[in-house]
């Protein structure tokens, strides 16, 4: 006999809502309907997939992958953690993404006209597959703050994006995580629109010395729980 299927509801309250005026590109985007669901035909579930082989040998070193004359400026870090199902099991052969700025709060995007300025050295994208541990980890360096135009003075948190593939490229999470001790977190309109205090600590990467190299780089853990009442917080799954 087949035995249950495991399965946790999703908690809605966990979730920011659609529109949240604070937020201010939120009124705009914010649906104003029921959203569907769509199933997945076979060709988006079984294709086209990825692996090792696509992965060039720096492409999880954000200090290297980018540099030409030097390394970039900034506090080198590691960025380090699992991705997990709801029951802590390991997701082993998961593409992991990140992208972020750089450590003047800039991004590399035509678009970013924020006066710092941009480093010749760092490109601010990586990418890496987890083990079958399910553990991932980057080299890069830590990114700064920046304004943005949201309310007269309002800044952004250090953080960075990242993407979480399923089976094939149409199976994709996104969220942004950011870094324990931030003053800026609870400022930050973005964050001010999570309801669940708990979902907020969920994405804060924790400072991690045992994982740190003496006079070298500094730790911070992420783990990336994929389902459940415990999951991460992702953009792109809002629905409950």
């Amino acid at each position: 006999m087949t035995p249950a299927a495991e399965y946790y509801q999703r908690d809605p309250n966990r979730h920011a809502p659609a529109l949240t005026p604070g937020y201010k590109t939120s009124v705009a985007r914010s649906p104003r309907y029921a959203p569907i669901s769509l199933e997945q035909t076979v060709s988006e579930i079984t294709g086209p997939t990825f692996g090792h082989a696509d992965l060039g040998p720096l492409d999880h070193d954000l200090i290297k992958n980018y540099a030409t004359t030097g390394d970039p400026i900034g506090e080198r870090i590691i960025l380090h953690g699992r991705v997990l199902d709801e029951n802590a099991r390991p997701v082993p052969g998961t593409l992991v993404e990140i992208w972020q700025a750089n450590a003047g709060g800039r991004y590399r995007h035509k678009k970013d006209s924020y006066l710092a300025p941009i480093d010749p050295n760092f490109g601010g994208c990586g990418r890496t597959m987890t083990d079958d541990q399910g553990y991932y980890f980057f080299r890069t360096v830590k990114p700064g703050a920046y304004p943005w135009r949201n309310m007269v003075n309002n800044w952004r948190p250090a953080h960075i994006h990242v993407s979480v593939f399923g089976a094939s490229f149409s199976q994709r999470l996104i969220t942004q995580l950011y870094f324990e001790g931030d003053p800026l977190i609870p400022l930050c309109p973005i964050v001010q629109t999570i309801p669940d205090p708990d979902a907020i600590q969920a994405l804060i990467a924790r400072l991690d010395m045992n994982a740190s190299i003496p006079l070298d780089s500094i730790a911070y853990r992420f783990d990336i729980v994929l389902r459940g009442r415990r999951s991460t917080l992702f953009e792109n799954r809002l629905e409950g």
